[in-house]
């Protein structure tokens, strides 16, 4: 690609947006955490809200409502986007309240499972065939599961509902096509989920839970930031998956869960028993086979392409 920003390349561009995303998705516990007394509910209704007021901001600024109305007619797309949004709004809550009761590492562990489980469901739903060393990442990723459920005393149902339900929605998205740009499906998504939100702040107002306005200026900001902050790194992770390989984006994507789990044990001062750093160092195992999979599929592509003779390429 030969567009380019400031005297940055289309690649070097979508790396750094790359990495922008990744790691503001990795610091998200310390954000969430900093929430606190809001509960899991109060948070994800904060958060849903206020992205749609981002969402609109910027649709408003830029005039772009145009696609608004044709997507609203097209019934089997908005059938789709609710489901996508109800997969995604679970998401939010299982992770909002990990973080906030203190079981960041599961969610680290869920984002680590992630891959695994979208490999497995492209075999499972889309009927795709798997290399050898992508089957020995899915064996691996099912006997690290195996193993922390019964090291552990208990099934690790947090990163499992975390890596699933996150695996369900990028599988939907596909199903759906690239119909959306990042900005018009949130919007979409947060929009269908509004009424929800709104619901769930008046029943907690009844029930005296809500927290909003009453911890202080800098709380309330943060609950309202909330809306920026989900926003952002999706943003910044569409306008880098348009510029760099599926490849890359699956490598830099490590750095998330990675972030997640030294935020944990560093800065929040989780504890972490022997048996979950061995599970955690099988799943490592796992991402190893399945990143030296891609590499040398990525290598395999490039040289099939300088093989091709030059009358043969597509015109």
């Amino acid at each position: 690609m030969r567009d380019r920003l400031g005297g940055v390349s289309a690649t070097g561009l979508g790396t750094i947006l790359g990495f922008v995303a990744y790691g503001l998705w990795g610091f998200f516990p310390l954000y969430f955490d900093a929430l606190k007394p809001s509960g899991a509910w109060e948070i994800l209704a904060h958060r849903i809200l206020w992205t749609l007021v981002f969402c609109a901001i910027v649709l408003v600024v830029t005039r772009d409502f145009r696609w608004l109305g044709p997507v609203l007619r097209n019934g089997r797309l908005v059938a789709g986007i609710t489901i996508a949004a109800l997969l995604i709004a679970t998401n939010w809550v299982v992770y909002v309240a990990a973080v906030t009761s203190g079981h960041t590492s599961d969610a680290a562990l869920g984002y680590f499972l992630n891959p695994l489980v979208t490999v497995a469901l492209g075999v499972v739903v889309l009927g795709e065939r798997l290399r050898f060393l992508q089957w020995a990442a899915v064996a691996i990723g099912v006997v690290a599961g195996l193993y922390l459920a019964f090291a552990g005393g208990r099934v690790p149902v947090v990163a499992l509902t975390l890596a699933f339900s996150f695996a369900l929605y990028g599988l939907l998205k596909k199903k759906l096509g690239a119909t959306l740009p990042a900005l018009h499906g949130l919007t979409i998504e947060t929009l269908v989920l509004a009424p929800v939100a709104a619901l769930t702040l008046v029943i907690l107002g009844q029930h005296g839970e809500l927290t909003f306005g009453g911890h202080g200026a800098l709380h309330t900001w943060l609950l309202i930031g909330s809306g920026v902050a989900t926003a952002l790194p999706l943003l910044c992770f569409a306008a880098a998956a348009r510029r760099i390989p599926l490849v890359t984006v699956g490598l830099i994507q490590f750095i998330t869960p990675v972030l997640q789990l030294l935020c944990a044990v560093v800065l929040l001062g989780e504890h972490m028993p022997t048996e979950r750093w061995i599970g955690f160092a099988i799943v490592w195992v796992a991402l190893i086979a399945l990143t030296v999979d891609s590499l040398l599929s990525l290598r395999g592509s490039r040289s099939e392409e300088r093989d091709i003779p030059v009358d043969d390429c597509p015109r």
